[in-house]
């Protein structure tokens, strides 16, 4: 008995030891895959200087060293995404989520910014981009090269993410790992539930090769004959089959159904033998440029025209061919032939195509706490009495929220107080993204029934959001709303709202400006800034933008508020001068910026012109950065950070100047040539010393992250910061101040 104990025990270590070996060996693999990555990423830095050099002849168009190339940091930027799907310390049924995140954040960039630059490369190969010099067909190269290497690190991720979830109970299967049990209900399964409702085809000179759906999965096969070879297809995403097939043997075992449907080619196409076969995904070319259509004022209206053009979207031509079985030569080259793809665009993948199916197993393991991360809910702010009206207090002093730490009701409970109080004559706001079910819509729509003024500029270009928008201004419409859609050529990105009240014969203002979308969901997902103020002189230059877009105009000179597309980058750039000329009065100079992405050359140009000029800058920057930092002689006085982490980092910060002397402004745009000159945005300058006081404490609190930031380096590569001070989540600092901050 002692010595079955005793085997026993040998055995559990044994085994235990080599899970410990095997994830060993795994981080090791995934370590080395990075790596690698950045070893290229410090390559195509250097790209361009290298090949001007060629033959010792100096070239027209020289890439200055402290420039990265748009795309090629965005891929930096999702790398860092796929790092946290690999961070041990975040937990296991998050990292599931973060893997999710790093395709659909590929997909989106190969459906906009891949193919922006497919389309450039075959109207004008010639023209160079302006940082890097790189023309399109250069570009797609690159990205090309670093998409293989970053699936490959997805594969190494997958797979030791479901080695991990196996020891939780739960597991994904294949044929090879099933009992004959088992395979024998899958086969019931698939002919009486998948086989009556698949639509299979063999391309040929009667069936032509089929229409393949965006982002959907399918499963194709090369059928050999005693004549000829032919090329069959299945969809497998027709969004009646459960992804998830379970097997009955085990409560947590599944199957994927594409690879149900894949096992069983050979049944669904009985009178050939399938020589080899594999799953593929395509992703289409999804980049519209809505302003440059025509149409028909006297046909259609500006909702239907929209419409019309989603429904263009989904036939655009192929960017991007996956594909997760090592296919046949000739297949792949026949797919690209009808794909009208070259084989630099097709991408093997050993995990599935698509993670979408992660949620069931969440929900799955969702009373196990361990593997998620601890609940947190955005609180009511300690700056808002919530016994009293909201504009009453807002007339006392402006009023910061700091989403997800703080909740957005604070703010719908002003919006729908002002759709009840009989002093509110009017109620205008710009709506860019808003939730599938949106308070704040329907907060507007009751305002409008009540007898309010209430108009809504409805940007109906919100990329991937145009249908929803589309709906909501239908019904805000009907309900009596003002609807009007924006300028031509010009979106309208701002986040502002402005109330207006009657009180003892005068009209009062109460302003709102955010740096992000009026959007209950995302204001729990995403870290942003939202300032209420009575202050007239704002309220004066939101209302004078209101105007200009309802008359299709800009704003041509504001004095507190910055205005794209007129009046931001020409004032950041002033401003960076002022700090330029204390530094050489004998001053001490200081930018500090919170931003999304940075790829505006001028702003660019000026900020390493005030780094040689000794003004010291820290950027926050969540994504795209082309500007590189450290750079000796150029941006030496620049430091540049990211942080990705639970929420998404999205509030946009300026501030200028040491802080005895700062100007802070909060604002929707980030320094892209689209967001300072393309678009209108807003940034509203923070007059309240207690706010000042408070977004200091914000910024200088990310910059101390020591968990979730990485440093840019003077090759352009990002790395976790190491240091031995106090470990600081931001984010979780936050919160845990709004918690405290509530408690007293």
């Amino acid at each position: 008995m002692f010595r079955r104990i005793a085997g026993a025990i040998v055995l559990t270590i044994g085994k235990a030891l080599k899970f410990k070996k095997e994830e060993r060996v795994m981080e090791e693999r995934v370590s080395q895959e990075i790596k690698k990555e950045e070893k290229m990423e410090v390559k195509d830095n250097k790209y361009n200087m290298a090949k001007s050099k060629k033959h010792g002849n100096k070239p027209k168009l020289k890439k200055k060293p402290y420039y990265d190339n748009r795309e090629l940091s965005w891929l930096k930027f999702n790398k860092r995404v796929l790092e946290e799907a690999a961070d041990k310390r975040v937990p296991l049924c998050e990292r599931l989520s973060f893997a999710n995140i790093f395709i659909s954040n590929l997909d989106e960039f190969y459906m906009v910014r891949v193919g922006s630059i497919y389309d450039q490369m075959l109207l004008d190969n010639t023209v160079k981009e302006n940082k890097t010099q790189m023309v399109a067909s250069e570009q797609l190269e690159h990205i090309f090269k670093h998409t293989k290497n970053l699936l490959k690190i997805k594969d190494d991720v997958y797979e030791e993410l479901m080695k991990e979830i196996k020891t939780q109970g739960v597991e994904l299967i294949s044929f090879k790992e099933i009992s004959d049990e088992d395979a024998a209900y899958l086969e019931k399964y698939f002919y009486s539930t998948v086989m009556p409702l698949l639509s299979p085809q063999v391309v040929g000179k009667k069936q032509p090769f089929p229409f393949l759906n965006n982002r959907e999965i399918y499963a194709v096969a090369l059928l050999g004959s005693k004549s000829n070879e032919k090329l069959c297809i299945v969809p497998c995403s027709n969004g009646v089959f459960n992804r998830l097939v379970q097997i009955p043997s085990s409560k947590n075992k599944y199957m994927l159904v594409e690879e149900l449907i894949l096992h069983f080619m050979p049944k669904i196409f009985e009178k050939y033998t399938v020589k080899s076969k594999s799953l593929i995904r395509i992703i289409r070319n999804a980049d519209i440029d809505i302003d440059d259509q025509q149409f028909d004022d006297d046909a259609l209206d500006y909702r239907d025209s929209m419409e019309e053009l989603i429904k263009v979207r989904r036939r655009l031509c192929p960017v991007k061919l996956e594909y997760s079985r090592m296919l046949d030569e000739k297949v792949i080259k026949s797919l690209c032939r009808e794909l009208d793809l070259s084989m630099d665009q097709t991408f093997y993948s050993e995990s599935p195509l698509e993670l979408s199916f992660v949620s069931k197993i969440q929900d799955v393991l969702r009373n196990k706490k361990e593997l998620f991360f601890n609940r947190r809910v955005p609180q009511l702010s300690a700056n808002i009495d919530e016994s009293r009206p909201m504009i009453a207090q807002i007339e006392e002093k402006d009023i910061l929220l700091s989403y997800p730490f703080e909740s957005i009701n604070s703010f719908l409970r002003l919006l729908k107080e002002a759709a009840y109080d009989k002093r509110v004559v009017s109620i205008k706001m710009t709506l860019y993204r808003v939730a599938k079910d949106s308070r704040v819509v329907e907060t507007l729509i009751e305002a409008a029934e009540n007898g309010k003024e209430v108009v809504v500029m409805v940007e109906l270009r919100a990329r991937f959001d145009e249908q929803n928008n589309i709906e909501w201004s239908r019904r805000m419409e009907e309900a009596g709303c003002r609807i009007i859609y924006g300028i031509d050529h010009t979106k309208v990105h701002s986040k502002i709202c402005l109330i207006s009240y009657s009180e003892e014969g005068h009209i009062k203002h109460v302003s709102q400006i955010g740096t992000g979308n009026y959007n209950e969901k995302t204001s729990k997902l995403y870290t942003d800034l939202s300032l209420m103020t009575s202050n007239e002189q704002i309220a004066q230059e939101v209302s004078e933008t209101f105007n200009k877009i309802c008359m299709a105009q800009v704003m041509e000179q504001t004095n507190h508020l910055l205005v794209a597309p007129k009046c931001l980058q020409n004032k950041v750039i002033q401003m960076i001068e002022d700090e330029i000329n204390h530094v050489k009065n004998g001053g001490e100079g200081y930018i500090g910026l919170k931003l999304n992405s940075l790829t505006d050359k001028k702003i660019m140009e000026k900020l390493v012109e005030a780094s040689q000029a000794g003004v010291k800058i820290d950027m926050v920057i969540r994504g795209i950065c082309c500007l590189v930092a450290g750079v000796k002689g150029y941006t030496e006085n620049i430091r540049v950070i990211s942080i990705v982490g639970r929420y998404l980092e999205h509030s946009r910060i300026y501030i200028f100047g040491t802080r005895d002397r700062d100007k802070i402004f909060i604002s929707s745009a980030d320094f892209m040539t689209r967001n300072t000159v393309r678009r209108v945005e807003v940034a509203a300058p923070v007059y309240d010393e207690k706010i000042k006081n408070r977004i200091r404490h914000i910024f200088d609190i990310m910059l101390k992250d020591n968990i979730k930031a990485r440093y840019m380096d003077n090759e352009g590569v990002y790395h976790k910061v190491e240091n031995d001070d106090e470990p600081i989540n931001s984010q979780e600092f936050f919160f845990q101040e709004a918690y405290d901050a509530l408690k007293r």
